[in-house]
């Protein structure tokens, strides 16, 4: 095990974070803040544009440290303090400033499903599998992030049976953008990646922040915000770039202004 269990590598404007945590990538208290310590020092790089998340070995993650409940159980306090701190984790990746692309390698299971649910792109390996094995280990939990990918029916099915959907009906119900051989996967997951890392920093940023802030308005309310954001890129030296460029029929170079 790595001295910090999310491993950070940056290339070219692109941050690989990989969840190390052998061997199914389990979260506990060093996970949840070693994961918040990534997350918010990636948001303030400039030199990182776009965050790839991915998992050590055969798994993305499997979920709640299960032998880490069994050693906090009876101290005061110690259930919530854990559940603060799974929350603020997974939204770590939501608030983080720059767009996450979960690379799936393995099964997501619980809240290693709300940890995919949290990002803001999705592709999968052949070996992936989403999952809230929760009910069969006398636990709840992941079916609202669950929510976010998922229908009513098929949310409901995962939680109550502990069904597990893998990567080719991930792909086919668009809950992933592809679904590849292992092999392929961070291919897939990188492309993408220096597709975003290409576009105007700024722009993005505001582009994240609106689709973060939107997601529960009512349509009224939400593309007046869209509107808002919109003006505000309007303002930045990128935006002034890119109408230059295409008038030009040039490629933009982007200054992060």
């Amino acid at each position: 095990m790595s001295a910090t269990q999310v491993d950070i590598a940056v290339t070219n404007y692109i941050a690989v974070a990989t969840m190390n945590n052998p061997p199914v990538n389990a979260q506990g208290r060093q996970f949840h803040a070693d994961m918040m310590a990534a997350m918010d020092a990636l948001s303030d790089r400039d030199d990182v544009r776009v965050v790839v998340l991915t998992g050590a070995g055969k798994c993305f993650s499997a979920g709640a440290d299960l032998k880490a409940k069994a050693e906090r159980t009876g101290a005061y306090g110690a259930a919530w303090q854990h559940s603060r701190r799974a929350r603020e984790c997974f939204h770590s990746i939501v608030e983080c400033r720059k767009p996450v692309i979960a690379a799936i390698n393995g099964p997501a299971l619980g809240a290693g499903l709300a940890l995919a649910a949290s990002c803001d792109i999705l592709v999968a390996s052949e070996d992936a599998s989403l999952g809230l094995p929760e009910i069969n280990v006398g636990l709840l939990g992941g079916g609202r992030h669950a929510m976010r990918l998922f229908g009513h029916s098929k949310t409901r099915r995962m939680m109550l049976t502990g069904l597990r959907v893998e990567g080719q009906e991930l792909y086919r119900l668009g809950i992933v953008e592809a679904c590849v051989p292992a092999d392929q996967l961070m291919g897939v997951a990188l492309d993408l990646a220096r597709e975003i890392a290409a576009k105007s920093p700024p722009a993005i940023r505001l582009a994240k922040h609106a689709l973060n802030t939107i997601e529960e308005m009512s349509l009224r309310d939400g593309y007046r915000f869209e509107q808002n954001m919109t003006y505000d890129v309007g303002k930045t030296e990128d935006a002034a770039e890119a109408t230059q460029a295409f008038l030009e029929k040039r490629e933009p170079i982007f200054k992060g202004q």
